[in-house]
């Protein structure tokens, strides 16, 4: 099974710092390169928009806030020892009269900034759901605080990206004429540019605002994960829910975990934009994204090769080995394991197959006592970039079967089908065997096999390896056969 795992080397930090119409914000990633881990994310909502909205500039305090940010990012950066750096500008610095001399001041601080046009700030986005969601196909919706992309997706191409002035900062003068009047204005500008989407796509949805928008989303349907990257939502009930948060006022709105004041409080206007994209757009579904223009100036450095790695297993991989798992020998146990739980399914199935072992086997490293919780918090609540819901509750199934224990919490019946979770069990089963018969050596497994014979199941292992069958792995042993409906045998050879 060759999908691309990290072999441990270190990858260098690399950061990105965007300059956006809201916020200024830093954020350093680590290892894996297709997957990379955010070890520092910092902002502040210097808000640099709003002067470009009310008069055409950035304010004077805003610039200031921003430089000052900027200062202490440099600060940090030397500190962190990160060299490999993007600085990017978007809506607020491309529109105002006096961005260039705000880039210019930026650049007397030593960076370098790349002013993006509202074309590349578009496609930007979409590279980042397309690293987040491959082969994605639909339209691409980023909403920041100056302006709303849109761009279509088919794969691996983007095309057709525009750039239009309806980000947060703008909306409420936008909408002080109704909601009629309002979704009339976004008709006019989605004509102005001459852009119109296919009905029956998929929407994914890019930004902090509609994050926050997906958290309420899951409140109100009691949804049991609260990461919104990859909530996929029913566009009629998405509808419906915006509207009814379009007509509160912002300190009218329930906080909600993980939202920030200033998120709920331009939540209605959020709404009130999502909620005339879908009336217009027509779309098939909604899917929210945590990767967007960071991210997606991560992709477009990635080299082809990189690029290609299936994203869960470069991101499993990574956590595995922070446990102590080495992607070989975590590529051995699902060897080993293939033979009687391998599934029929695509390929993709037996690559969640190879994540839930290696996740299985970190779980395996902590204390008895917490496996059962963390293997829950696991599966449910680390972003894991490349997963479904379903693919979530089956991680959690396997890693939960692990322990040796087979009651799931109900929330993961919620999730997957009673058929999904029970195959995610026989992995975390055979997982389990195949380390209490080797006690982590993955040398024990050579000369040994674990088969299906006809309604049996064999694990055949040589003499020399023959004193390391105990009550437990026959315990095990007959666990995994019962669960798969098969009798149980230890042969010798």
């Amino acid at each position: 099974m060759a999908f691309g795992l990290s072999r441990g080397k270190e990858a260098p930090k690399r950061a990105i710092i965007d300059i956006g119409s809201n916020t200024v914000r830093l954020v350093i990633y680590g290892q894996p390169l297709r997957a990379p881990k955010v070890l520092h994310n910092e902002k502040v909502t210097a808000r640099l928009g709003k002067g470009v909205a009310e008069s055409g500039d950035l304010s004077p305090k805003a610039m200031a806030l921003a430089l000052a940010s900027l200062a202490r990012f440099k600060a940090i950066l030397a500190l962190q020892g990160v060299t490999e750096l993007d600085v990017v500008a978007t809506a607020a610095s491309r529109d105002a009269r006096n961005g260039p001399a705000f880039l210019d001041a930026i650049a007397k601080l030593g960076f370098a900034p790349r002013l993006l046009s509202g074309e590349e700030e578009a496609i930007t986005s979409a590279h980042g759901v397309l690293g987040a969601f491959p082969k994605a196909k639909g339209v691409v919706g980023d909403l920041g605080g100056g302006s709303l992309e849109l761009v279509d997706v088919d794969g691996q191409r983007c095309t057709h990206g525009v750039s239009l002035p309806l980000g947060t900062l703008r909306l409420p003068a936008l909408r002080a004429e109704g909601q009629r009047a309002f979704g009339q204005k976004i008709t006019k500008a989605l004509a102005k540019a001459e852009w119109k989407a296919t009905p029956g796509q998929t929407l994914y949805l890019v930004g902090g605002s509609l994050r926050a928008f997906a958290r309420h989303m899951m409140v109100e349907t009691r949804f049991p994960i609260d990461d919104p990257h990859g909530y996929v939502a029913d566009p009629a009930l998405a509808l419906k829910l915006a509207k009814s948060l379009a007509r509160r006022k912002g300190e009218a709105v329930a906080p909600i975990a993980g939202v920030s004041g200033g998120r709920l409080t331009s939540l209605p206007d959020t709404a009130a934009l999502l909620a005339v994209l879908i009336a217009r757009l027509k779309p098939e579904r909604l899917v929210f994204s945590a990767w967007g223009l960071r991210e997606g100036v991560l992709w477009e450095a990635m080299p082809d090769a990189v690029r290609g790695q299936e994203p869960l297993v470069a991101g499993a991989s990574a956590f595995a080995q922070e446990h102590g798992i080495s992607p070989s020998t975590a590529s051995m146990v699902a060897g080993w394991t293939a033979g009687v739980v391998q599934t029929d399914g695509p390929d993709r199935r037996e690559r969640l197959r190879l994540a839930s072992t290696m996740l299985c086997m970190a779980s395996a490293t902590v204390e008895p006592n917490l496996r059962g919780d963390l293997a829950h918090e696991w599966g449910l609540r680390k972003r894991w970039i490349g997963a479904t819901a379903r693919d979530r509750a089956m991680l959690a199934a396997a890693m939960i079967a692990n322990t040796g224990k087979l009651t799931l919490p109900e929330d993961l019946n919620l999730l997957a089908t009673p058929a999904s979770l029970r195959e995610a069990q026989a992995w975390g089963l055979a997982t389990r065997l195949c380390r209490r018969f080797t006690v982590g050596a993955p040398s024990a497994l050579n000369g040994s096999t674990l088969r299906r014979e006809g309604e049996v199941l064999v694990m055949e292992v040589e003499d020399r390896h023959a004193v390391l069958i105990n009550d437990s792995v026959g315990r095990d042993l007959k666990a995994l056969a019962a669960h798969l409906g098969l009798k149980a045998a230890i042969r010798e050879r």
